[in-house]
């Protein structure tokens, strides 16, 4: 009994694995037939049924095929997608922008600007990685706009935009606040400051011009004794500004902190150089005198000497 059951088991797989290789061979079949036409038609009833692995190769053997025919137009525009569905957004771009290049009076040229547009969009990273193209997503979704301004696709390009701006926003602020995290304060004012000139109405403003203070008073306590208070004066500037700007902002009070101390280590530096510089001045004055009376000496022995 065992015997049958592992016969019929036997017979079954079998029949299952003549049926997937009768299947495969029928496509293999098509892919090397000459019939043009009837691999177009399969090629579509591929793309339609959502199975574009199987429609991108069939594409592949008649895209030069058709070149210069009628159906070119149509077999290019299917092309494009089939990429894009299978998300190979790098070459189905090239081929959205080839279609709205090749065939400009097309009613799918529009549609296919857009596309290549978007598969841009599509490969920005996130903004921790190199932005290049998040970049050309946004030239490219803007040349969009002014090309087609009536389009009604212009919304969505702009809401695009919005969303990579969005993204090089954060990439500016999360880089400030990482040569804060690192101790180079230097670095840090500069960037925040060009993060806040180049995004006026970014979310992080209020944030940035606080930790702009904060990195400004680091800034002037790491430098010299000479350049302190020229660089805490201005922490002590940029204090003033944000409590002006933000005047209920939940970093005010440490900003205001941040003032005080910054006044204070104005006042103890200055002690500290006029300390330095009285005994600097005492130690000349004292070096000073040693010479004279060396020179004194000198001279006076000279005097006897010539007697």
């Amino acid at each position: 009994m065992f015997k049958n059951k592992l016969n019929i088991t036997l017979s079954i797989l079998l029949v299952i694995i003549i049926a997937i290789a009768g299947c495969k061979s029928k496509y293999e079949k098509l892919r090397a037939s000459n019939d043009t036409a009837k691999k177009y038609r399969e090629a579509i009833k591929f793309y339609d049924n959502k199975n574009y692995s199987k429609a991108l190769p069939l594409f592949d053997d008649l895209i030069t095929k058709y070149r210069g025919t009628a159906e070119a137009e149509d077999l290019s525009y299917y092309y494009a997608y089939t990429h894009y569905k299978l998300k190979d957004y790098t070459t189905a771009r090239y081929h959205f922008k080839t279609f709205a290049d090749t065939y400009a009076s097309s009613p799918k040229a529009e549609e296919c600007r857009f596309m290549a547009a978007y598969c841009f969009y599509l490969e920005s990273p996130t903004y921790s990685l190199d932005q290049d193209n998040t970049l050309k997503a946004m030239d490219a979704l803007q040349l969009f706009i002014n090309l087609h301004p009536k389009s009604e696709r212009v919304p969505e390009a702009s809401k695009l935009i919005a969303n990579l701006r969005l993204k090089l926003e954060q990439k500016s602020y999360e880089n400030a606040k990482l040569f804060l995290d690192i101790g180079d304060y230097k670095s840090a004012v500069i960037a925040f400051r060009n993060s806040e000139r180049e995004f006026p109405d970014t979310k992080y403003a209020e944030e940035m011009q606080f930790l702009t203070i904060k990195a400004q008073a680091l800034y002037a306590g790491a430098s010299l004794e000479v350049k302190q208070e020229e660089r805490y004066n201005e922490a002590i500037q940029l204090a003033n500004e944000f409590a002006v700007n933000y005047p209920t902002s939940k970093y005010l009070k440490e900003a205001e902190q941040i003032k005080k101390s910054s006044e204070k280590a104005i006042v103890d530096v200055r002690k500290l150089i006029a300390t330095e510089t009285a005994l600097l001045e005492e130690q000349n004055a004292k070096i000073k005198a040693a010479q004279a009376a060396k020179d004194k000496k000198q001279e006076d022995t000279k005097n006897n000497s010539n007697e």
